[in-house]
């Protein structure tokens, strides 16, 4: 029998991750940056560091939503844009082609580099030459919303849809779904639409009765 998280995350197809469906909290700076960056300006390097569910992934899969076909791509005069995400986890083998997409990104003046790790650069366990081009721009650290911010953050979004969601919905969402934003967004435009069919107000009972009409419905 699948967990109301589980089974939500079958029940709902959250939105492809952007720029636009990014909850910024206190990153308004990291999110400015990358927006000059998505434009074809901004710094020519920017690393993100941040724990798990900080939304660091997020950003580079807004920026960057093509299959990689590995994990630090080769240099390519034709493209400007090159995002490596993880970079906590290169093997000795990515450190040796990142150590050389950088500098060749840096004799490009045109191009522009977007990395990611769980760590600032100084504390990566990289080799010392790839953690000092890291910092060569601008470094930020992203950090993860707060359940009160992600508690404004869906108020705010229902609100948007004309919806009211009450402190005891919000906070049952919060303890029971998954806690990305992209994911709770997308469930309070799940239950906004099943309440409308079933005529009824977003409650909690409510919210535990669209979970089991997924379930009664073939979800697992």
């Amino acid at each position: 029998m699948s967990t109301p998280r589980q089974l939500t995350l079958e029940l709902v197809d959250p939105p492809q991750p952007s720029l636009a469906n990014f909850v910024g909290g206190r990153n308004a700076e990291v999110l400015a940056a990358l927006q000059e960056v998505a434009a074809g300006s901004g710094d020519h390097f920017i690393y993100l560091w941040g724990d798990a569910g900080s939304g660091r992934s997020h950003l580079l899969q807004a920026l960057d939503a093509g299959p990689h076909q590995s994990a630090v791509p080769s240099f390519d005069p034709g493209k400007l844009l090159y995002v490596v995400d993880d970079i906590d986890r290169c093997t000795e083998t990515h450190q040796r082609q990142l150590f050389v997409l950088l500098n060749e990104i840096r004799a490009n003046r045109a191009a522009r580099f977007v990395g990611a790790g769980n760590a600032s650069p100084k504390h990566l366990a990289l080799r010392d030459d790839v953690r000092t081009r890291l910092a060569w721009g601008l470094v930020y650290q992203v950090h993860a919303l707060t359940d009160d911010e992600k508690a404004q953050a869906m108020t705010a979004h229902a609100t948007s849809r004309g919806l009211a969601l009450s402190v005891e919905v919000v906070d049952y969402l919060l303890t029971h779904m998954p806690r990305d934003m992209r994911t709770l967004v997308a469930i309070v435009d799940a239950l906004d639409g099943y309440a409308l069919s079933v005529q009824r107000a977003v409650t909690v009972p409510l919210v535990r009765d669209w979970i089991n009409h997924g379930r009664s419905h073939g979800a697992p």
